[in-house]
């Protein structure tokens, strides 16, 4: 484990004190290398590798809200980011893909599976992971930061552990991975203001014992594609081994997700199921033009807009986009040199910018009327779709070994496009 390198030191030492009835001695603010604001996938990632780097770090979570989330989890983040078997609290090897015609088309995953995690335990298993390899954490809500004429920050936050005084810190490079409605992203990042969202919300209800009338299996992720459910996007019931999660996401103004939940909850007869808690939360589906300030912040996870277009994915972004803050910090403490910063959200891009755009492609004209969400949930049974599907999402990049299955799935897609194909 790092040592802490955090300093405590008094403002006046006891030898130095007069009169032992005055006022308890100020201290110095704590300083550390880096402040990580947001202890969720992307920043608990970002603490636990820059402490296992050598780095002093703060990590401040300022609650252990839950937010909604479906949960899955790729082979490739389980094998990148060493996550335990003990945590994945299902196994999906399906996925159903239902129209608004009602048709129901399976997709096979093949030789793998997906994980599926629970919020719940998951980000504290992250974070617990984080302050093992010599991270500080607090609880506490963040307030604001300053400038310093040494070229450092100071952090405020209300530590909800100690009465909920405002305490503040000092750090040479701060992470912003606050969420979606970063405090950090809004008020220190250029355009950080401008993200496009949806709102996701979810319900958790107990899992049923047997097949729910043949609705429901515990190791096939559902995804309802239906203008009733959502008019831009969709809606979905995951399984969680013990539990599992019904939600909805929306761009709409007026939506009323908890309506569009209720009624999923009837059509696949888990209207009855314990409800065991409600999560509703915006998703950023673009990433930021800028993660920086270009002198102290760099932004990550949702913070960062760093969540898939189309496919709501977020949890395997969020850590990919921590580890690359991290390393940009890393080279920035190095360097002395800010402008290393800007390499999290280049290299980010680099890997997986051409996903984004596709995804986002995908979801603007595919989502935007039942006829085309029909030949949506037709095209899913090609068999080179569904390969090449989950070859990407598995993986996490585009398959380039199969280029007759790119050329077939083109021309398809593009008979579906005119309205030549039969859905």
């Amino acid at each position: 484990m790092s040592e802490q390198k955090a300093t405590h030191q008094d403002a006046a030492s006891p030898a130095n004190a007069t009169d032992s009835s005055h006022a308890p001695l100020a201290r110095h603010p704590e300083e550390f290398d880096v402040i990580v604001i947001g202890g969720g996938p992307a920043g608990a990632t970002a603490a636990n590798d820059l402490a296992r780097a050598g780095h002093s770090v703060l990590m401040l979570e300022r609650a252990f809200r839950i937010k909604p989330c479906g949960g899955a989890i790729p082979p490739r983040l389980i094998e990148d980011y060493d996550i335990p078997q003990h945590l994945l609290v299902a196994k999906v090897t399906s996925a159903r893909m239902v129209s608004p015609t009602q048709t129901k088309v399976d997709m096979p995953v093949g030789d793998t599976y997906v994980g599926m995690v629970d919020r719940e335990v998951f980000d504290p298993w992250l974070r617990q992971r984080a302050v093992e390899a010599g991270a500080s954490q607090r609880i506490g809500s963040f307030k604001q930061l300053r400038r310093r004429d040494d070229g450092r920050v100071e952090v405020d936050f209300t530590d909800k552990e100690n009465g909920g005084e405002v305490v503040t810190v000092i750090g040479r490079t701060v992470i912003g991975a606050d969420g979606a409605n970063s405090q950090v992203a809004k008020s220190y990042v250029p355009g950080g203001d401008q993200k496009k969202c949806v709102l996701a919300y979810h319900e958790i209800v107990r899992s049923p014992i047997g097949s729910a009338g043949g609705n429901f299996d515990r190791h096939r992720a559902d995804v309802w594609y239906q203008g009733n459910l959502s008019p831009d996007f969709y809606a979905w019931v995951f399984p969680h081994g013990e539990t599992t999660s019904i939600g909805v996401g929306s761009e709409m103004k007026g939506f009323s997700a908890p309506d569009s939940v209720k009624a999923l909850r009837r059509e696949v007869n888990l209207e009855c199921a314990e409800t065991l808690r409600r999560e509703g939360a915006p998703i950023p589906l673009k990433p930021l033009r800028r993660w920086d300030d270009g002198a102290n912040i760099v932004l990550a996870g949702d913070a960062a807009g760093v969540v898939a277009p189309a496919s709501g994915e977020g949890i395997y972004y969020a850590m990919y986009g921590g580890q690359l803050a991290a390393e940009a910090v890393m080279e920035c403490l190095a360097t002395g040199d800010a402008r290393a910063l800007g390499t999290a959200r280049k290299r980010f891009m680099k890997e997986h910018g051409r996903v984004f755009w596709i995804l986002g492609m995908m979801q603007k004209f595919w989502y935007s009327s039942d006829k085309r969400r029909e030949r949506f949930v037709s095209m899913c049974k090609d068999p080179d779709v569904q390969y090449l599907t989950w070859q990407a999402y598995t993986q996490k990049k585009l398959v380039r070994a199969r280029p007759a299955a790119h050329a077939r799935i083109f021309f398809k897609d593009m008979a579906h496009l005119l309205g030549l194909a039969r859905v």
